[in-house]
């Protein structure tokens, strides 16, 4: 992957700043989506050089296993590892908590069960991905069963989302890697309440998991032109 604009220069400077995290032995959560791939390739680039011994991975999609495998990075399972020590992955949107919005790749649902099974999550954002609240970059994916699946629009517009099914390039439904549909819901106004809109769509049937990642990230790496600024929630410093 070569970076040709300044956006995807942060990125790599990001994936690349997280891979050095990586130390020998440990089991790590492989993100999903454009920004996580630098990490990736990075942090295969490591195991290549022999830099990192015993070190295992863990990818939360398909397209992330075929990558990882292709960078000769040893791969395992979140069932076989239990716990991680280490997940670095890519955010849609970041604000001032660190609360983040994901899910865009099509991989929320795996991507959050590896975030909490993990004993440090990094996020690696460029600067365009930071926002002061949630929902106004962009749409809040929502993972949801196939079955009878337009009976969530009514539910997420009293909610104030305006919800759309996620489609490929043929006009087909997007299918997760788990077989689900996503809708795509997005928030005039932004979203007021995080928390509250979580818990209200996590308690409807049908639904399977919202790209809401609230008080998960420990840290996060936002790459500029040059520089790496590592946000955390007991402050902000430069790498």
């Amino acid at each position: 992957m070569v970076p040709h604009g300044p956006a995807e220069r942060g990125k790599e400077a990001a994936g690349t700043r997280a891979a050095e995290a990586a130390l020998p032995g440990m089991t790590i959560g492989l993100g999903t989506g454009s920004t996580a791939a630098f990490f990736v390739a990075a942090l295969g680039r490591r195991v290549r050089n022999g830099e990192l011994p015993g070190v295992r991975g863990v990818p939360t999609s398909l397209r992330t296993k075929q990558d990882a495998l292709a960078q000769g990075v040893p791969l395992t399972t979140l069932e076989e590892a239990g716990s991680l020590d280490l997940t670095v992955d890519g955010a849609d949107e970041v604000d001032p908590r660190l609360d983040l919005i994901k899910g865009l790749g099509g991989a929320l649902l795996r991507e959050k069960m590896v975030a909490q099974a993990t004993r440090r999550f990094v996020i690696i954002v460029n600067e365009e991905k930071l926002v002061r609240r949630l929902g106004t970059r962009g749409p809040l994916p929502v993972e949801v069963v196939p079955f009878a699946w337009r009976c969530h629009l009514p539910f997420l517009a009293s909610m104030g989302a305006q919800a759309v099914l996620r489609t490929r390039s043929d006009g087909e439904p997007y299918l997760t890697d788990n077989g689900n549909l996503i809708l795509h819901c997005s928030f005039p106004e932004g979203i007021q309440d995080p928390s509250s809109l979580q818990e209200a769509l996590a308690s409807r049937a049908g639904i399977v998991e919202t790209g809401l990642f609230l008080g998960l990230a420990h840290e996060v790496l936002v790459g500029g032109e040059g520089t790496v600024r590592r946000l955390s929630r007991s402050g902000e410093g430069a790498m």
